[in-house]
């Protein structure tokens, strides 16, 4: 099986530890982007993942093909050129302050790409899987352009298609979001988003629901869901659901609809060592179950326990093993050290 995945991969920088950004005077650099952590994560998991992805040929283009590679992904359908590798800057919170991130993003390799740097026909061909996020699209009209070509490539060769929504407010538009978004959802086949997504790109709101309070409503939730898959025949929605009670503390599950059923996961209790792509460990962790033949239940929990043991690992990528995930789905959450 061969799973592709297309996207940004950025640079990060990031003041040391918990120190704010007026505090530093060096940061630490980084790779890493919304599809970038799920190829890392699949290929972590033991499968074929391969990035597809537009680098400036310079050496810090290089430096991010680095990273991709040192993960296992497969690089060889990268195009090259452009100004520049897309930066974000990134300063862990910590109890009740929050992180912050401050995008430098403009003009980047990969949002002056065009569709003829892609052939999604030969990409795809003998592919299982494609995965994008409302990241890509986001990042300018071509990239927008580019999604749908690779999304109807993927529909006419048979290969499924997922896609986390994942709405960010500094790049688009919510009008703008829903109307592309809207062209692209009718070629997915698997949904994911988070409570905020659904809400911002298209207007799907859970009822007695309080993000900010973090109080989460289960009925609400399986009506977000069920709107979703009905507007757009989604066969498959996964909805993650966090409660913040700081910003170093949140609980974490996540909410599967399926064959017109709904999968509720344990929750999790995590002590946030770095959040930055807990849902992109999420998605990866469900398309390795589904993939993999997973029944509903175990695919949901597979992918919160995936998600929450990134929570506690530094960076954007989640370097755990499908042995560690299964050993917490199962139900060992001690900590224990192992010997």
């Amino acid at each position: 099986m061969k799973f592709v995945c297309f996207g940004e991969i950025m640079g990060r920088l990031s003041p040391v530890g918990y120190k704010r950004f007026v505090q530093a005077d060096c940061f630490e650099v980084i790779y890493g982007g919304g599809e970038a952590n799920v190829a890392a994560s699949l290929a972590n998991f033991g499968l074929d993942a391969s990035y597809v992805t537009k680098l400036p040929e310079n050496d810090i283009g290089k430096s991010a093909l680095r990273t991709l590679r040192a993960h296992g992904v497969d690089t060889s359908d990268i195009a090259w050129g452009g100004e520049r590798l897309g930066l974000y800057y990134c300063e862990k919170g910590a109890s009740q302050r929050p992180s912050k991130v401050v995008y430098d993003r403009k003009y980047s390799s990969i949002s002056a790409a065009t569709t003829a740097d892609f052939d999604w026909k030969a990409i795809l061909n003998g592919a299982t899987w494609f995965h994008f996020t409302g990241i890509t699209p986001a990042l300018s009209d071509s990239c927008a352009e580019i999604c749908l070509d690779a999304v109807k490539a993927a529909k006419a060769l048979g290969v499924t298609v997922s896609c986390d929504l994942n709405f960010r407010k500094n790049l688009w538009t919510t009008e703008k979001a829903g109307r592309v978004m809207g062209e692209l959802m009718p070629y997915v086949d698997v949904a994911i988003a988070n409570e905020e997504d659904c809400e911002k790109v298209f207007g799907i709101k859970a009822a007695n629901t309080d993000v900010t309070g973090g109080k989460l409503s289960h009925e609400g939730y399986k009506d977000v869901a069920k709107q979703l898959s009905k507007r757009f025949d989604i066969p498959t929605v996964a909805i993650t659901l966090r409660g913040s009670i700081s910003a170093s503390d949140n609980n974490w599950a996540a909410m599967l609809y399926r064959d017109g059923a709904y999968y509720f996961s344990k929750n999790y209790a995590v002590h946030i060592v770095d959040r930055v792509g807990g849902g992109d460990s999420f998605g990866a962790g469900l398309i390795y179950a589904v993939a993999n033949g997973y029944d509903n239940q175990e695919a949901i929990e597979f992918a919160v326990a995936a998600s929450a043991l990134k929570h506690s690992i530094e960076g954007d990528m989640n370097e755990v093993t499908v042995a560690e995930v299964k050993a917490l789905a199962g139900g060992d959450g001690s900590g224990r050290v192992q010997r």
